[in-house]
């Protein structure tokens, strides 16, 4: 997965501060020090003070806002918690700091971010994306309704190939409802995991990583229908967990709602393509080609479905014994060529491409450009 840029409003919110009043000799003190910025002097007198009273609100208000200003925001949100337990008296103004302290982090997570994207050693690339994340921690503990601190905390570590750790707050984003990118990305993290899983061998995994991942992508596509990245990784997880029948089913039932969804009739191509089904993978393709003429996955998977096409004439010569249609083949090679060409246009770095451009020049007897396509792919690797 490629770095991403993350970009976000920056909120100011400015923290409210109390006149003094009748109080114990440990407030009264603690307010004078704040107002004089002996800080040090000031929790230590408000630690005194909860320790005599654990239901003081106001000390408990007071040391968190003097461990915000510190930057010790779990011992901060800690505080504010136990001053609300004592009462509501100061809620406002803990909800404000909160916002602000969100707004705060949030920003300091972006800037680590952006820093650790332009790092020029992978130690303090790694160490500006462990900061990052630990800002994006805390911002969620101040909003935890806050669908972009879980999200951007997840794109950290999925930046440093921490998969697992992303998996948590990519759930929460996804659980708030609010984020169809959470569903898509954590759709595809299950379904990488079930790859690996199913590559050692290990079927339990393998199986659990699926489940996850159909049960993730089933609940996206029923909230977001029209959500192209959900319903590409829906289809995968189907295709992997060989219920072609139910893929197929639930896109045509797609296609005869939306005719005119692009990602309906792309993704009901893609499980007819793996179902063997080349001509019907072939309309749908064209179809969603039709509704957008730049449909990069629709172009590039067209023309895969004619190779595999053209490949499958020979394969099923050779398995009756039969002496292969070369003519045939060549036929559906020559119409797969431009869509692949295509592509090539819009990624022309992918090395796989090349190799997939070479063999198609290959098959239809074209050497000199096969050669062409091939060392271009070593080049690009």
């Amino acid at each position: 997965m490629k770095r991403s840029i993350i970009t976000l409003s920056i909120i100011g919110i400015a923290l409210a501060f109390m006149a003094f009043e009748c109080s114990s000799a440990e407030l009264t003190g603690a307010k004078l020090y704040i107002n004089q910025k002996q800080y040090a002097k000031a929790k230590e007198a408000l630690e005194k003070e909860v320790a005599k009273n654990p239901m003081s609100d106001e000390g408990w208000y007071l040391l968190g806002y003097l461990n915000g200003e510190e930057g010790n925001y779990d011992k901060m949100l800690e505080a504010f918690d136990k001053s609300l337990k004592a009462s509501k008296k100061f809620e406002k103004q803990i909800i404000d700091s909160k916002k602000y302290y969100w707004a705060a982090t949030f920003n300091k997570g972006v800037s680590y971010f952006n820093s650790a994207a332009k790092a020029t050693t992978q130690d303090s690339m790694k160490l500006m994306f462990n900061k990052a994340a630990e800002m994006f921690r805390v911002s969620t503990l101040c909003e935890p309704d806050s669908v972009a601190g879980y999200s951007n905390m997840a794109m950290v570590y999925i930046n440093i190939q921490e998969y697992d750790k992303a998996i948590e707050p990519l759930q929460k984003a996804a659980d708030l409802g609010k984020s169809p990118d959470a569903v898509a990305m954590l759709g595809q993290l299950y379904l990488e995991k079930y790859q690996k899983a199913k590559d050692a061998k290990d079927d339990a995994q393998a199986n659990e990583f699926l489940n996850s991942a159909l049960k993730v992508l089933e609940a996206g596509k029923a909230k977001y229908p029209d959500n192209g990245e959900i319903l590409l990784r829906y289809s995968n997880a189907l295709i992997a967990a060989n219920k072609l029948d139910v893929a197929v089913n639930a896109f045509k039932e797609g296609v005869a709602k939306e005719p005119e969804n692009k990602f309906y009739r792309y993704n009901y191509g893609v499980v007819l393509l793996n179902s063997g089904d080349f001509a019907g993978a072939e309309e749908q393709f064209k179809k969603a080609i039709e509704i957008d003429p730049k449909y990069a996955n629709a172009i590039y998977n067209l023309g895969v479905t004619y190779v595999r096409w053209g490949t499958s004439f020979r394969e099923e010569a050779e398995k009756k014994g039969e002496t292969v249609d070369e003519n045939k083949v060549k036929e559906k090679f020559n119409l797969a060529l431009p869509h692949i060409k295509s592509y090539l246009e819009i990624n022309p770095k992918e090395p796989a491409l090349w190799e997939l451009l070479g063999k198609i020049y290959a098959n239809l007897g074209m050497k000199k450009e096969s050669d062409e396509a091939f060392k271009k792919a070593d080049e690009n690797r």
